[in-house]
């Protein structure tokens, strides 16, 4: 099972030298993958948790992979309504090329009314443009001549998510849920592949109780989370260190020394 780090690529810590260091910390520490969040237009919503500035992923990640050599680069997730999908699968073959067949393409419905508001976009409609989306990027793919082959995730757990998930992904891909909600969602359907996004949060005491959202707790209980999502078909999981302050981002060596403890610890144990 490969293991990844979603890098914030926001706030007010965040320069493109932070974002260097987190590429080469991640890649370093012997992360498989390097994970970034999307939104377009940083409308009041959005800042109250992702304030600005807010580095557009495809940018992002494009400059990222020319300061890494093997670690994947994906989004988690990418909203699928805010781009034209024939721009969109224009921009990710690209990057997938530029970044020597390294990208990762985990994409969502979005939930921010105002930025959808700002965009153009209607809110209501978002479901159904995302399947518009998501067919676009298949049909467009499947005809290209090198038959471009980018996994696509599909994040979200409502039902419509995991009919999505069905009929277009290559994973399920989803955020910081318990651990025995994503075994009753994996008994009840049958599901292309399985790569969740937990938190990462350590503490010197064990964190009891049945809705301990998975990879919060000792680093022992992180570890057997771990070893739990693999024993339930996890080809990867993505470790989330940031835990909604802003202020964190100006503070990332806190987030390295809990990824550096996680990865010392899984390569030592037996």
């Amino acid at each position: 099972m490969q293991l990844g780090v979603n890098v914030p690529n926001f706030g007010p810590g965040t320069d493109p030298g932070v974002l260097r260091d987190w590429a080469r910390t991640v890649e370093g520490l012997g992360f498989d993958l390097l994970m970034v969040s999307d939104h377009v237009a940083v409308t009041p919503d959005v800042a109250e948790r992702y304030p600005e500035p807010f580095y557009e992923p495809f940018t992002a990640l494009s400059w990222l992979a020319g300061v890494t050599t093997r670690v994947r680069l994906g989004t988690t997730v990418l909203v699928l309504p805010y781009r034209h999908p024939l721009l969109l699968a224009r921009m990710a073959t690209n990057l997938d090329r530029l970044s020597g067949g390294r990208l990762v393409l985990g994409v969502g419905v979005g939930w921010a009314r105002q930025e959808f508001e700002a965009l153009g976009v209607p809110f209501a409609e978002r479901g159904r443009l995302t399947d518009e989306s998501l067919t676009v990027l298949r049909d467009t793919w499947r005809t290209e001549a090198d038959d471009t082959t980018i996994p696509l995730w599909i994040g979200g757990h409502s039902a419509a998510a995991l009919r999505r998930t069905a009929r277009f992904g290559d994973a399920w891909h989803p955020l910081r849920l318990p651990l025995t909600t994503m075994r009753s969602v994996l008994a009840d359907h049958s599901l292309p592949g399985f790569a969740p996004r937990i938190a990462l949060r350590l503490t010197t005491a064990p964190v009891d109780g049945p809705d301990r959202p998975a990879g919060i707790g000792t680093v022992e209980q992180v570890l057997d989370d771990l070893e739990q999502l693999r024993l339930l078909g996890a080809h990867t999981v993505v470790l989330d260190p940031y835990h909604g302050d802003p202020d964190e981002t100006r503070r990332p060596h806190a987030a390295w020394q809990a990824l550096t403890e996680v990865a010392t610890h899984r390569r030592t144990a037996p």
